[in-house]
């Protein structure tokens, strides 16, 4: 029964870390359908100013607060998602840490000669293979909250360099006649141009 607890732990990492990644890579390849970088130069530079999205800034705040950058970035829908992954990722590392401390000591007590009732059904290598066993993945939780830690920081920063990218449904062109310069000799002629929104 304890190996098909620790194989369920073992396939729910593993789900948990891949599933994470995805929805983040996914996520982050999408950009706003609203064009802002089309910025009125009429009037003062406030318009700049006020339509101008810092990539840096995106970063420094989820830097220094995971999720801050996400609201930075107006994608409030995915702060609960960080935070239940970190809070996913801290109950893990609590959980494997005590029960790593609860069967080294009572390794520890064995090779002393000290028995406890509560143990006396485990071997000598259970109780290694154990304390070895959750020592692991205690260290690989620290290591998911690490690498959620700065996937967060990736997130913000891709979207905030996505946040002025026009991706709109309308993928079309136009075939209309224009005036094409000459430069040898100055001149215009008449053509067709062919633009392509995409």
């Amino acid at each position: 029964m304890h190996k098909s607890i620790n194989k369920l732990l073992s396939e729910w990492f593993v789900h948990f870390y891949v599933i994470t990644f995805l929805f983040f890579v996914v996520v982050s390849s999408k950009a706003q359908l609203n064009d802002t970088s089309k910025v009125s130069l009429i009037g003062s530079t406030k318009n700049l100013t006020s339509q101008f999205h810092s990539p840096r800034k995106a970063t420094l705040m989820s830097t220094f607060l995971p999720g801050s950058g996400q609201v930075y970035n107006k994608k409030y829908w995915k702060v609960p998602i960080i935070y239940v992954g970190f809070g996913a990722l801290a109950y893990s590392i609590n959980f494997n840490h005590t029960k790593y401390r609860t069967f080294l000591n009572a390794y520890k007590d064995r090779l002393d000669g000290v028995t406890d009732d509560k143990f006396k059904l485990y071997t000598n290598d259970n109780l290694n293979s154990l304390q070895t066993y959750y020592h692991r993945y205690r260290d690989l939780s620290v290591i998911g909250a690490l690498a959620l830690y700065l996937l967060n920081i990736v997130d913000a920063t891709v979207d905030a360099h996505l946040f002025a990218f026009d991706v709109s449904e309308d993928l079309s062109f136009r075939f209309r006649p224009t005036l094409i310069n000459t430069a040898c000799v100055n001149q215009y002629k008449t053509g067709f141009a062919l633009e392509i929104k995409f």
